[in-house]
């Protein structure tokens, strides 16, 4: 069995920094090491539907959104299989199965599904769809084999349960599934990026994204009112360097390089740091250098996102063209799934030859 990578982005809006420094950045980098033997990066459509339901065209509309931003920080479809998550009938029939694996009293005690349930404020108005998500996205790692997903800590309690419906379903029909392993970013910073408003998640929902697609100006003004020490009041009061966005942004995205490109008063963020918690060095400064830092690493991206755009069309056939790739693979999966769980009726020809013989000869 090869190395296989599963990574993927609910369309409900345009994907931003936290996305980016979470899993975008380093599936660009898996894709051109080379090390994996298959990547597939799908746009999960049915998953954003569980709780759009009553707004389809959100959904909709953000397909192209996502696909947009997937091509312009670097994803090749040359090397890596782009695909729509319901155009693979497949992945529903795998979930029902999968279903027979999970209690309910399992998926309430899935923190991320918690997590989720309490933000967007459900209580007991729960869809089954959101709720039984993680079973979902069980199908969607399973159906190629993945070994790998690269995804942020948030997404832990999700791989650990596909690792358990996994084991469920191998202990019971035979070893025909894969237990994936969790791929986390390397920098810390880039683990869970926090909002530009000092909240602990970057969301669309709650306004505090800067979108891979914004414009440099737009980026600026977001820096501008970006949290940081509310009680570093005056330029000589010393700072803090806990729980301020700005600092956090430049672990994840300044390097010594930009450094000496932009700010060469100091040799690295570490000194920057230091001078900061000293006092003596205003917000704004530092805010300056971050989008800087922000626009040197934007700029590709929005020039190559302008490029696609031009040719919608194309867009769309790469989705066509992964999708069906996809489908395949999901076929011979389904295949071997239904012949562990004896339900391949037709394709078992000793079955009906014996049960014919046993009607015929009673």
């Amino acid at each position: 069995m090869g190395r296989i990578i599963l990574t993927g982005d609910r369309p409900t809006g345009r994907l931003h920094l936290g996305h980016y420094v979470g899993s975008l950045r380093r599936r660009v980098e898996l894709q051109n090491e080379g090390n994996y033997d298959k990547m597939f990066v799908f746009i999960a459509d049915v998953q954003a539907l569980t709780d759009n339901a009553d707004n389809p065209e959100k959904v909709r509309q953000n397909i192209i959104e996502v696909a947009l931003d997937y091509l312009s920080v670097g994803l090749d479809p040359a090397k890596v299989t782009l695909f729509i998550q319901s155009m693979i009938p497949e992945l529903a029939e795998l979930t029902v199965y999968f279903m027979n694996m999970v209690t309910v009293s399992r998926l309430q005690r899935n923190p991320t599904v918690k997590t989720e349930i309490a933000m967007r404020n459900f209580e007991t108005s729960i869809p089954v769809g959101f709720f039984t998500y993680p079973i979902s996205q069980a199908a969607d790692i399973t159906f190629c084999k993945a070994t790998t997903v690269p995804v942020g800590e948030d997404q832990e309690p999700m791989l650990e349960q596909c690792r358990e419906i996994v084991r469920r379903f191998n202990s019971t029909y035979g070893n025909v599934l894969i237990e994936p392993q969790i791929m986390l970013p390397d920098n810390k910073a880039c683990l869970r990026l926090p909002g530009t408003d000092g909240k602990a998640k970057m969301s669309k929902s709650l306004g505090n994204c800067i979108f891979l697609s914004d414009s440099s100006k737009e980026m600026q003004q977001k820096v501008k009112s970006m949290y940081t020490d509310p009680t570093h009041l005056r330029v000589e009061d010393p700072g803090r360097i806990e729980g301020n966005c700005v600092f956090t942004y430049l672990d994840a995205f300044s390097t010594d390089e930009d450094f000496a490109e932009f700010w060469p008063e100091y040799k690295n963020l570490d000194e920057l740091k230091d001078h900061y918690r000293r006092g003596g060095l205003g917000d704004m400064k530092c805010k300056k250098f971050l989008t800087k830092v922000l626009d040197k690493q934007l700029e590709p991206i929005r020039q190559r996102r302008h490029e696609f755009e031009q040719d919608i069309p194309e867009v769309y056939n790469i989705l066509k063209k992964g999708s069906e790739e996809a489908r395949e693979v999901a076929s011979q999966t389904l295949h071997e799934v239904r012949e562990a769980m004896r339900i391949n009726y037709f394709d078992d020809l000793a079955l009906i030859q014996e049960q014919a013989e046993r009607y015929r000869n009673p």
